[in-house]
């Protein structure tokens, strides 16, 4: 795996979004573009998913959006260690 960047020297940012009609100040060091296309990301698959199941109130929708989202996620990864394997071979 790949390290993370050195951030001791960063300051942290403060950077308001509203995801599903609730605003959230996140607090890290990515850049504020990075942080609203990402809050951006997760209010549209909430939206998608609501679409399907309309009866889910937004605390299963959150915890649904995560499975959906942490399942691509490790698709994703599984692809590119498959795809680096398949470089070095």
């Amino acid at each position: 795996r790949g390290g993370r960047a050195v951030t001791e020297n960063r300051e942290k940012t403060r950077t308001t979004v509203e995801i599903y009609g609730e605003k959230y100040t996140i607090v890290g060091y990515e850049n504020p573009e990075h942080i609203y296309k990402v809050a951006s990301l997760v209010g549209k698959k909430m939206r998608e998913i609501k679409e399907k199941n309309q009866n889910l109130d937004t605390r299963k929708l959150a915890v649904l959006t995560a499975l959906n989202t942490v399942n691509e996620n490790l698709k994703c990864e599984e692809e590119l260690k498959r795809l680096k394997k398949e470089i070095e071979d």
